[in-house]
């Protein structure tokens, strides 16, 4: 029963990480019709909506937590998925998008850091060589072969905003996995929605050039079911399976499913009609082996 429920929490991880790695072309696509900070804001608030919509059906009922308990859900929320959001589409605006992937790949490397630093023990020589394999063809699939290009990279203020967004999840990822033993998905999802609504909302208020409301409706048919698809798969399907994986298989083996996000991210960009190299392809195979 319990090898039965891993199988099944690996395949959902997958499936998320196909969600979120087909979001990036689709979203890149988005972008060109509204602001990055609507796009992310809209993507929160049609994730809350969609769950406000099934805790309602399920009479899922209300959670009796702690005070304490609830800062610090909410604490987590807003640093892991307000700070990935914040930190990664504000960096990309200065930043390329070579240097993001490079510096979001790095994710499940630092959370089974702070795994072990938060449990004092060593990564152990499977692991440690699965974060490396994994990390190897990433870099592969990025760089499309060109290594080189890793020593050109120089580090500017967007390529610190996304090293922030990528460390919120990191930690995310690995307190997510505490606080699903007394704090059931579903719920802990919802107020993880909520507090990104929250700190993207705000991000809007503050910044002249956004108009969420009057930019979604000024889109296209195209675009807006772009960014519904982002809300409902990239959001709220994705960080459920992900909070699922979390829960089973711990922090820092889900984290290793990360890797997969920039292998679908090509994949999908290829069905897109983007071309994949030779390199690209084994990248892909180093990764998924």
């Amino acid at each position: 029963m319990k090898s039965n429920s891993m199988i099944q929490a690996v395949v959902l991880l997958i499936i998320c990480t196909f969600f979120w790695g087909s979001s990036f072309p689709i979203g890149k696509h988005a972008l060109e019709e509204v602001h990055a900070l609507t796009l992310v804001f809209w993507r929160f608030v049609i994730a809350a909506s969609c769950l406000v919509v099934y805790l309602k059906v399920k009479r899922i009922p209300k959670m009796h937590l702690s005070v304490y308990q609830w800062c610090w859900v909410i604490a987590v929320s807003i640093v892991g998925v307000g700070g990935l959001n914040l930190g990664l589409f504000t960096g990309l605006a200065t930043t390329n998008a070579t240097n993001g992937s490079l510096i979001m790949a790095l994710s499940p490397l630092m959370t089974s850091l702070i795994a072990c630093i938060a449990l004092r023990t060593l990564p152990s020589l499977v692991q440690t060589f699965s974060l490396l394999v994994s990390l190897a063809g990433v870099l592969m699939v990025i760089t499309n072969g060109h290594f080189e290009a890793l020593f050109s990279m120089r580090i500017n203020h967007g390529d610190q905003l996304i090293f922030g967004g990528m460390l919120a999840w990191s930690f995310y990822t690995y307190f997510s996995q505490g606080i699903s033993r007394w704090m059931p998905v579903i719920p802990y999802t919802f107020v993880g929605m909520l507090s990104g609504a929250s700190v993207i909302g705000i991000m809007c208020l503050v910044s002249p050039q956004v108009h969420p409301f009057t930019e979604l409706w000024n889109s296209t048919g195209l675009g807006i079911s772009e960014v519904v698809y982002i809300g409902v798969f990239g959001t709220v399907a994705g960080y459920l399976l992900w909070l699922n994986g979390v829960r089973h298989l711990g922090s820092a083996n889900a984290a290793l499913f990360f890797n997969f996000v920039p292998i679908f991210s090509v994949l999908t960009s290829f069905m897109l009609g983007q071309a994949v190299t030779q390199l690209q392809l084994l990248g892909i195979a180093i990764v998924i082996t």
